[in-house]
């Protein structure tokens, strides 16, 4: 489905070509957090948010109210939906209350696309399972253009838990598209060989040298401590394997940049040193959390900056 398809909606990366994400990253650049465009005044964006979130939620909600937008939280504690409300039901009640915008996050793949189908408002897809998270992955791409010349040839390592992240699914579309050479590693229960079928070209390794070497980004994607269990590589093995070192991080190219969507667990994914590198990007890319979804909040009710 593409960016102006279900009246402004944005449900994932899979189905929008190179020149809508490009078109996306470009409306990112003209806008100013400091000096924000007022295309959304008068407008209310509800955030339905059925999963925790910091990065996401707070960015969302700054961008929007920039751009002079009422916001209103709505969470599944709380609310009716604690009762047993239907999630179309709660969709047709904000929109009865004036909702111009949902941004919804909820734990199964597909409910933004279900709520889509059936409201008359535009619904932005704040990450859904296992299946999406497209607004993190335009900001990925975003934040590696403030680096990068073009994504066009980029060598990207992608290293974790990519089999659970709906972070990796999103990126893996964009960056492919957009023509990076994307590697992919991690245990094969994290990075079946299955994999591959995600785009074309994805290449899967098992050793995180062999990944990081010679990439001009670093993806790291976190890693639930309660997955390793029963796996047939331990915490301590995890660490040993694959957490991204300051020794390892030496096999990337000299201006490679380290990326993680968050939260960091720190010591595990990657160790102190590296979150804190002067290559780490992680801050800068929730920084740049807020003109994307400027950018596409703007775009929902065609009003691109």
């Amino acid at each position: 489905m593409t960016m102006n398809a279900a009246r402004g909606s944005l449900l994932g990366i899979e189905h929008l070509s190179p020149d809508e994400i490009f078109r996306v990253l470009k409306s990112a650049r003209r806008m100013n957090p400091l000096k924000p465009p007022p295309l959304l005044r008068g407008k209310r964006v509800f955030l339905l948010f059925y999963e925790a979130s910091t990065r996401t939620r707070s960015s969302f909600e700054v961008a929007a109210k920039s751009m002079g937008a009422m916001t209103t939280l709505v969470l599944s504690s709380g609310s009716s939906i604690e009762k047993g409300e239907s999630l179309l039901d709660t969709g047709y009640t904000l929109q009865a209350v004036g909702a111009d915008m949902i941004v919804v996050r909820h734990p199964h793949a597909g409910a933004p696309a279900l709520m889509a189908k059936y409201l008359d408002v535009p619904v932005i897809n704040a990450g859904d399972g296992m299946h999406e998270h497209p607004t993190q992955a335009l900001l990925d791409g975003y934040t590696i253009l403030r680096h990068k010349k073009t994504i066009k040839g980029v060598q990207v390592a992608i290293v974790g838990d990519i089999y659970h992240s709906r972070v990796a699914r999103s990126a893996i579309y964009l960056l492919t598209k957009l023509g990076a050479k994307v590697t992919l590693c991690g245990p094969p229960e994290f990075v079946p060989d299955l994999a591959t079928s995600l785009a074309p070209g994805l290449r899967i390794t098992r050793t995180v040298e062999d990944a990081i070497r010679g990439a001009d980004v670093i993806m790291t994607l976190r890693v639930q401590k309660e997955r390793l269990a029963g796996m047939k590589v331990s915490l301590q093995d995890y660490v040993a394997r694959y957490q991204i070192t300051l020794a390892r991080l030496k096999l990337a190219r000299k201006d490679a940049i380290v990326m993680h969507p968050g939260p960091i667990i720190r010591g595990l994914e990657l160790t102190w040193e590296v979150a804190d590198c002067p290559q780490s990007a992680i801050v800068e890319e929730v920084k740049n959390g807020v003109p994307v979804r400027m950018a596409v909040m703007a775009r929902a009710i065609g009003r691109a900056g």
